[in-house]
């Protein structure tokens, strides 16, 4: 029996995951998982990847289209969530900041350079005729990180999904002051080099079970009350977030859409120049 190690963010996204752990429907088909939730994201997992901790990361778009560019040893083995993301635009309480256009030379809290923090706050300065530099960012680690950062003001401004912070901006302790949609699909699932060619079939498996599972959430009536227990969403927000994100059934990923997102990469410094995007992906993913 195969063991593969998979590493994914404590956040909602992943409820198909915890609910086929829940069902050993991986068991059942010959596969261990050994699932770890990593509050960091993807820089972390990222990170992760490349030292051999894990074998199949859920991980943001862009943040691992920049590590395989930039050297990292591993594919994208499956599309998972094919909505954005939406980027709630937070800062401090007390930093007297309204919008991230009146932040020009601000500190922008973010978990890790490479990112989706990183790399999404690039993005929507770039967008927005905003210069961010590298002394622009300071790092935090993680959500935690962030907040002691922002309440104490030596940050103005962190990324974050928008309905993850939703508690914090709820009881004062963050203010949303933005959001920023992702201009492609958010999350993918990646696997190192290594474990797609040593563990290729237990790869495949995994894949096609969460496929189902997360067809399986989609249509379940029971979907948004599982957000709100489990998650301590409010109803609304819980709603607002099953009702506007979607799930990737198939073994297909968009080529043009991994060319917008190297496009965006290399306007704002993260790539020096883009790839064929078959060379983001494993030989398994078609590309369309």
């Amino acid at each position: 029996m195969h063991t593969l190690r998979i590493v994914g963010v404590p956040e909602h996204f992943n409820l198909p995951w915890q609910l086929a752990l829940e069902q050993d429907a991986f068991l059942k088909a010959g596969v261990k998982v050994e699932w770890q939730y990593n509050k960091a994201g993807t820089g972390s997992m990222v990170n992760a990847l490349r030292n051999d901790e894990v074998d199949l990361a859920l991980v943001l778009t862009e943040g691992i289209v920049s590590a395989i560019i930039n050297g990292l040893e591993a594919k994208i083995v499956k599309q998972f969530i094919t909505s954005p993301l939406i980027w709630g635009i937070h800062t401090g309480p007390t930093s007297g900041i309204t919008s991230a256009m009146h932040c020009q030379n601000c500190k922008i809290a973010i978990s890790r350079f490479g990112s989706g923090s990183h790399l999404m706050a690039m993005v929507d300065a770039e967008a927005n005729g905003r210069k961010v530099t590298e002394e622009n960012f300071t790092v935090v680690g993680d959500i935690d990180g962030a907040l002691k950062s922002l309440n104490s003001n030596e940050s103005q401004l962190f990324y974050w999904e928008k309905f993850t912070t939703k508690p914090w901006v709820d009881h004062g302790s963050l203010k949303r002051i933005g959001e920023f949609l992702t201009p492609w699909p958010c999350f993918v699932v990646a696997a190192s080099n290594k474990a797609i060619h040593e563990k290729k079939e237990a790869i495949a498996i995994v894949l096609e079970i969460i496929s189902k599972v997360s067809m399986e959430f989609v249509s379940s009536p029971h979907a948004v009350q599982w957000l709100i227990e489990r998650f301590e969403m409010k109803p609304e927000d819980a709603t607002s977030w099953f009702y506007s994100t979607d799930w990737s059934y198939d073994h297909s990923i968009s080529a043009k859409m991994l060319q917008n997102v190297m496009h965006a990469l290399q306007k704002v410094g993260a790539i020096k120049a883009p790839i064929h995007a078959d060379l983001l992906c494993s030989k398994d993913l078609i590309l369309k």
